[in-house]
């Protein structure tokens, strides 16, 4: 089955809005006709199984391209409209793109290179034109097709291509939904951009079910923020840890606000700690609070923990979602034993086909059926996974192991500490010496706040975990997706 036909299976006739607000709205209906004819119009105008390139902000002009170049049997590639330009021309020349859609706005960022190049009002005037010829769409469809690559950061800094199936968004949808228990009355805050898995699960999900969204255009504004989820009623809101940080440390309102209709949040898109985790659930105890973990290599979801076991299980990534399977292993492969650190592995019908024309890429990481997912964790006897650290991000101080979220976790635990990361530097004694970067409330008070924070490492930890550089930023640095940008190890 075709994503399209899934997503819609259920929702296409819905006398409702799918796009609430605040700049615009987008019926259900709206979107699947339009869709469904600028699908058409595709299907006659380049034919199938050809890369498009889509370019646009979170937009019902987005959700309409996205679900056509889905439906039309080409394939997506949604990229940041903030995206360098050579990085864009790299993504266009390697995946020998022959179309790009694009809002307005971005125009002036388009590859001459591009055969069909369709902007808004183009496809306006497509879906709006009634004397447009459609065309009948098989009934039969090859769910291992490719329906979307989605581009994230290499290690070389070149651009990597996840490539995704339709049965890899059908699995991995089916399976949040699972935990979520969504529903049509459902309505989500959405400031996560689509052009990341975490954001087009939240587009996958609530359409499947018949619920809507409410486009927030930018987070940085908190007051707009937190306007729209009391003033649409939002059940739902999904962050990655610096919107929560941010809420929380940089935004008396938010903690004073009472948002009635608010059912449920999720994070992903990295390890939120334990304080920031705790001050939420102890000021808003009736919100359900769902950890979650992913990778753009499983189409988002990977594993979640469910708010009842929050308090037990704090600081845990919880265990793996229906239909995957998790597992630790060592090095040689086996599975390590309770407490022991390991990798995190995942098998199942969500994890992607692999990187696009990256063999030795995709072997690296998927073997023997399993993605190793880079990320050190450890599982308890109950068999939840509490993850450590990324591999590559181990620091190794005069040959000892450390773990920067382990240290992060106990600066940030000193009051006024909005955002901390540890990163290794060189050190001509040691090997690797620890460095702390820190974001404060009060950018006056650093002299006293180094004291309290030495003092707090003193308290609990090691010697060698202790940071021997500290400095202070002003700002958490974080990309457009909303994820902290960190600074590389200096080696």
């Amino acid at each position: 089955m075709n994503v399209f036909d899934y997503l819609f299976s259920e929702s296409a006739s819905l006398d409702k809005n799918f796009v609430v607000a605040p700049r615009e709205s987008l019926s259900y209906k709206q979107v699947y006709y339009s869709s469904l004819k600028f699908a058409n119009y595709l299907r006659n105008k380049i034919g199938e199984d050809h890369n498009i390139i889509l370019i646009s902000e979170n937009s019902s002009f987005f959700i309409t391209a996205y679900l056509a170049i889905i439906k039309s049997g080409n394939i997506c590639i949604p990229i940041d409209p903030a995206i360098e330009q050579d990085n864009l021309e790299y993504i266009v020349t390697s995946t020998n793109s022959i179309c790009v859609v694009y809002s307005n706005r971005f125009n002036k960022i388009i590859s001459n290179s591009i055969s069909y190049q369709i902007g808004e009002s183009e496809l306006k005037g497509i879906v709006e034109n009634r004397s447009f010829t459609t065309v009948n769409f098989s009934g039969e469809f090859d769910q291992n097709k490719i329906a979307e690559i989605l581009f994230t950061s290499g290690s070389t800094g070149t651009p990597k291509g996840v490539v995704i199936s339709h049965k890899n968004i059908i699995a991995n949808t089916e399976s949040i939904l699972s935990y979520l228990k969504l529903g049509t009355d459902d309505i989500m805050g959405v400031v996560l951009p689509f052009y990341y898995c975490y954001g087009l699960s939240l587009l996958h999900t609530h359409l499947k079910v018949g619920a809507s969204l409410v486009l927030i255009k930018s987070f940085m504004f908190l007051p707009t923020v937190i306007d729209n989820l009391k003033e649409y009623n939002c059940t739902g809101f999904a962050g990655v840890p610096s919107h929560f940080q941010i809420l929380l440390k940089k935004s008396k309102t938010f903690k004073e606000t009472k948002f009635s209709h608010l059912r449920y949040v999720t994070q992903a898109g990295g390890k939120l700690h334990n304080n920031f985790i705790e001050e939420f659930i102890i000021t808003f105890p009736d919100v359900k609070f769902y950890v979650m973990y992913g990778q753009t290599e499983a189409t988002a979801r990977l594993s979640y923990l469910p708010p009842d076991k929050l308090k037990e299980k704090i600081g845990s990534i919880g265990k793996s979602i229906p239909n995957v399977h998790l597992k630790v292993i060592d090095e040689n492969g086996l599975d390590v034993k309770v407490g022991e650190l390991g990798e995190i592995v995942a098998k199942g019908d969500n994890i992607m086909q692999g990187y696009y024309n990256d063999l030795e890429g995709t072997e690296s990481v998927i073997k023997n059926g399993w993605l190793h997912t880079g990320d050190l964790g450890r599982i308890d006897k109950e068999g939840y996974i509490f993850l450590e650290s990324r591999k590559k991000e181990i620091i190794k101080v005069g040959g000892k192991r450390v773990s920067p979220k382990e240290i992060e976790e106990v600066i940030l635990s000193v009051p006024d500490v909005v955002d901390c990361t540890i990163i290794g530097i060189c050190d001509d004694l040691l090997g690797e010496a620890v460095k702390a970067s820190i974001v404060l409330k009060n950018i006056s008070e650093e002299i006293q706040m180094k004291k309290l924070i030495l003092k707090k490492c003193h308290e609990k930890l090691q010697i060698h975990k202790i940071p021997q550089v500290i400095i202070f930023e002003k700002l958490i640095k974080v990309s457009s997706t909303g994820k902290k940008i960190k600074p590389h190890s200096v080696m």
